[in-house]
């Protein structure tokens, strides 16, 4: 797979939109790694330091009345995007062409909305 976006800043945006995340009432699940060396069946890791060749970061984040998102980033650019907003909307989103940690941050701050509505709190 292609690397089009580093995915060590692209957690690092999480971490950054996480306190916001929280304040509003959100869950927020770690950042999990998925290593594109590891042997089958691969494994999940939340700790970096066991990750030698991230393909994947994805984190799970939960809100009032079951909504939820979920957002798998892959360093080849893309994102596999789930949300429901625990009522009557869900399902994913397109997420394609995302070549840096600041578009990442955008399109963050975009999906979180989406799934969770206005939550009145700066995202950043």
């Amino acid at each position: 797979m292609e690397h089009v976006i580093d995915l060590d800043p692209a957690a690092a945006v999480i971490s950054e939109r996480t306190a916001g995340w929280l304040a509003a009432g959100l869950t927020v699940g770690q950042v999990t790694w998925l290593d594109a060396t590891s042997p089958w069946p691969r494994q999940f890791e939340t700790d970096r330091a066991l990750v030698r060749d991230p393909v994947s970061i994805g984190v799970l984040i939960d809100g009032p009345g079951d909504a939820g998102l979920s957002v798998v980033l892959f360093r080849g650019g893309w994102a596999d995007v789930d949300y429901f907003d625990g009522i009557d909307d869900g399902g994913p989103i397109p997420a394609f062409d995302i070549t840096s940690a600041a578009a990442f941050g955008t399109q963050l701050d975009q999906w979180v909305p989406r799934a969770f509505g206005n939550l009145g709190t700066s995202q950043s």
